[in-house]
């Protein structure tokens, strides 16, 4: 089995989490399970003569069972290694190991998977426990697209960190500075004095705040500071922010401070953000959105109508929520050969699934229905738009349009070709 991550195409990046999901599932007995980083470039032959001396030294496991198996999973990575020459220019890895089927052991099966990395893995590790070792393999997909957030009035700031796909850190201040005094004379001139000292100190109070959140992120790449007024710029002006922030800095007008304001500068920054991921598919769910309110817009959405359009070639994009908890299965009548297909909610499974199959079967009226296929819908969506050369976009749900593609369109959408975008 082989994995390959491109940060850019949403369904390499599902995928590559779904094997680090499966190969974190597998446990051995014991220490049975061999994880092998070799690092970029380096000769397959000479990491092949160190796993033989590691096959010679397992012939020293006194367990019968557990010499075997780890002798059959060290062969297998070896006839795996046999594939390449070297290591690319990012490395290889391999896991090998003895997986107990069906939860059993003493019925192990030798599974095999490779992964060629997405950046150099500069690490060369050979080792053997009874779970594949996964940490420098989470480690690529912590994001490394990181921006923070600052919108700010004089009467209530909020701040935030935007990672990848989720807006995080979320936290919001109130100034409890009274509004300009209209009044003449001393006391309004003192008024205003101590007006001018309370918003320093919420000034202070907020960029403190702030500062302690950023600096946690050494790899932020830019600071938006937003807000409705002059505030901002007063703020950004007379350094308020860590010096190392200075910089960084993208000032946008928004018609709102606090939460909502965080949003809105998000939108209204969108060309400073275009590296970003989120941004990217709140764009295209807001494309969904305009063309799905046009008359005769080229919006479709609900599985049937998707799924007619995406297998007539119809669909420019299909649009699907990651974290869908759906099933797709097929079911066959043994006696006639008849085939039905269904989606079913994972939560339903054990009771919807036996329901269905006790049903008799349209065709032939015979009570021999047979479950023969299930997958997650995700998956089975992507294999169909894979089919016909449609591109699909993987949606999270962590961000306001996201959750509205899966509550408001059921979580599968497309856009049809010729769509005004």
């Amino acid at each position: 089995m082989q994995a390959k991550l491109d940060r850019k195409d949403s369904v390499s990046l599902y995928r590559f989490k779904k094997l680090i999901k499966e190969l974190e599932s597998k446990e051995g007995k014991g220490t049975e399970l061999i994880s092998l980083y070799i690092p970029p470039n380096k000769p397959i032959a000479d990491v092949i003569g160190y796993l033989r001396q590691e096959y010679a030294t397992a012939a020293n496991i006194k367990s019968k069972s557990t010499r075997k198996n780890v002798q059959d999973a060290i062969e297998s990575a070896i006839q795996r290694l046999k594939l390449f020459d070297r290591a690319g220019p990012t490395g290889l890895i391999i896991f090998s190991g003895a997986i107990p089927q069906n939860g059993g052991v003493g019925n192990e099966k030798i599974e095999v998977y490779h992964v060629i990395p997405p950046e150099p893995i500069n690490l060369l590790l050979y080792r053997c426990d009874s779970k594949f070792y996964l940490e420098p393999l989470k480690e690529l997909l912590k994001e490394r697209d990181v921006y923070g957030v600052l919108v700010i009035d004089n009467e209530e700031a909020a701040v935030a960190v935007i990672r990848g796909r989720k807006i995080t850190e979320l936290k919001t201040f109130t100034s409890g500075v009274p509004g300009k005094h209209h009044a003449g004379g001393q006391s309004a001139r003192r008024f205003e004095r101590l007006r001018e000292m309370n918003l320093n100190e919420y000034y202070k109070r907020v960029a403190a705040h702030a500062n302690e959140i950023f600096l946690k992120y050494p790899e932020i790449k830019g600071i938006i500071v937003a807000g409705p007024g002059p505030t901002k710029e007063i703020f950004v002006e007379k350094g308020y922010l860590h010096y190392t922030f200075k910089d960084k800095i993208h000032i946008v007008d928004t018609s709102y401070s606090g939460r909502e304001g965080i949003r809105e500068a998000i939108k209204r920054a969108e060309n400073f953000l275009k590296e970003l991921r989120m941004v990217e598919e709140q764009k295209l769910v807001r494309k969904l959105m305009n063309e799905a309110m046009k008359e005769n817009g080229k919006a479709v959405y609900g599985e049937k109508e998707v799924l007619r359009a995406l297998r007539h070639g119809l669909l420019e994009t299909l649009l699907i929520s990651e974290d869908l908890e759906k099933l797709r299965i097929k079911i066959r009548c043994s006696n006639c050969g008849a085939e039905y297909e269904y989606s079913v909610d994972e939560s339903e499974k054990t009771v919807k699934i036996p329901e269905l199959l006790s049903k008799p079967c349209e065709k032939c009226g015979q009570t021999s229905l047979e479950l023969v296929e299930e997958k997650p819908l995700v998956d089975f969506y992507i294999e169909e738009a894979e089919k016909v050369g449609t591109k699909v976009e993987l949606i999270s749900s962590e961000h306001e349009e996201g959750s509205m593609l899966k509550s408001g369109f059921g979580g599968v959408a497309g856009l049809l070709k010729g769509y005004s975008g």
